[in-house]
């Protein structure tokens, strides 16, 4: 094992590498209750239970590929910001039936395999304009607080503005708000899995005031997944259409970048770049793309790399053992189904607001100073939460992109993928819109 995982040739330990797959399951823990929360939000008549079987399944599942097979401390989950799509932009904004949403999920997948085995993969990431990728994740980032922010009632519906500060006073509101203020003490402390400790102590404040359901129990039998498993094979079918083409280039292009960001961010922190470049890179895109069609089957959104792996880096791991101690931790979550019970929206709500403060970090990449790329830029990062759609963000500023640098007199500069990607969303937005 220790030869295996390289363990003296990267410095590291049995020991190093648990206390750092236990660091990075911590510190995204909240996922196995903020996801189902999500994708079987009110109206998308998916099977709470079932999900978050799929949701803690996909994330070992994906982390053990990425561990073994990659050999990277880089653990997988449902993604943030791919599940909201999914759930208020596809099912709740499209009215796609859940199942053809998971057909377009796990569809993505395969392309994303497809891209990663024959080398397409790098020239279509050298074709999007890196201020486009920072502009895509910090209107996510955006996107993500915004639901937090109105699932909590911190933000309400309001005839005369759109939108307004909710009743504060309210027990709910007032206990996500609460969870919000624990949550950042949290973190400005230093504390990794600040978020999953701030869910724990705002459901244990919520359930001293009534606020929260107390859970029947702790441990319980692992929930039945035949709600979801395979529900994406029988709606394979149905992806065959233009709104389902920009569906799957939407979860696509998402999970492309997050995961190149992801990767690239965690091994440079863990010193495991070589001349620049990312060892195994193929190896370890592959694992991401596998694990999406595994999550998909299984009956959950996009799973993809998470950038909360750099706290177990933080904590001394170097090599895929990590993520193996992290896979065996959400499958050992499995049988804690009965503190779903306790997870309301006013305790996921923080986790939504802080998760989009970290992702919208990438703002600062953005050169502002520059017209041409600064417009496209604010377009897809404010038309995410002002449209609520993460895709119609995209096509915004992918449409504006071309305009803007074409008028600059800098044609030369667009590579012909973002001309295709161009007309993609155009008709995207004159006849799905």
């Amino acid at each position: 094992m220790r030869k295996y995982f390289e363990f003296d040739q990267l410095g590291t330990n049995y020991r190093t590498e648990t206390v750092a797959g236990i660091t990075t399951f911590l510190a995204m823990a909240y996922i196995l209750f903020v996801n189902p929360d999500m994708l079987a939000t009110e109206g998308t008549g998916m099977d709470r239970d079932a999900v978050f079987v799929a949701t803690a399944l996909a994330a070992a599942i994906g982390t053990l590929i990425m561990g073994v097979f990659a050999k990277y401390p880089i653990a997988l989950a449902p993604g943030m910001g791919l599940n909201a799509f999914f759930t208020y932009t596809v099912v709740l904004g499209h009215g796609i039936p859940w199942e053809t949403a998971l057909a377009g999920v796990f569809v993505s997948g395969i392309i994303f395999i497809i891209l990663t085995l024959t080398g397409i993969r790098e020239k279509v990431i050298n074709a999007i304009p890196p201020v486009l990728k920072m502009a895509v994740g910090a209107g996510i980032g955006l996107f993500i607080a915004f639901i937090g922010f109105q699932n909590s009632g911190i933000i309400i519906a309001d005839p005369s503005t759109m939108v307004a500060l909710g009743d504060l006073t309210t027990g709910p509101t007032l206990l996500a708000v609460f969870g919000v203020i624990i949550t950042v003490i949290l973190l400005a402390l230093g504390l990794k899995g600040g978020v999953f400790y701030g869910m724990i102590i705002t459901a244990i404040v919520g359930m001293i005031f009534s606020q929260v359901p107390t859970p029947d129990g702790i441990v319980a039998p692992v929930p039945s997944m035949a709600p979801t498993f395979g529900a994406a094979f029988a709606h394979l079918g149905e992806v065959f259409t233009l709104e389902m083409l920009v569906v799957i280039l939407t979860f696509l292009f998402v999970d492309f970048f997050d995961t190149a960001g992801t990767l690239v961010a965690v091994a440079s922190k863990a010193g495991l770049l070589k001349d620049n470049k990312l060892p195994r890179a193929g190896k370890a895109l592959f694992s991401d793309s596998a694990a999406t069609v595994v999550g998909a089957t299984l009956g959950t959104s996009t799973t993809t790399s998470y950038v909360e792996s750099a706290t177990g880096v933080g904590a001394g791991g170097r090599s895929g053992f990590a993520s193996v101690i992290t896979a065996v931790l959400f499958i050992l979550a499995l049988f804690f189904s009965p503190l779903l019970g306790v997870v309301t929206s006013a305790v996921t709500a923080p986790a939504l607001i802080i998760v989009g403060v970290l992702m919208a970090s990438s703002l600062k990449d953005i050169p502002w100073d520059e017209f041409d790329v600064a417009v496209p830029a604010f377009l897809t990062v404010v038309t995410m939460p002002l449209t609520y759609s993460i895709a119609t963000g995209i096509a915004v500023g992918f449409i504006f992109y071309p305009i803007t640098m074409v008028a600059k007199g800098k044609i030369k500069e667009i590579n012909p993928v973002m001309w295709f990607l161009f007309v993609i969303f155009v008709l995207y937005l004159a006849f799905l819109h």
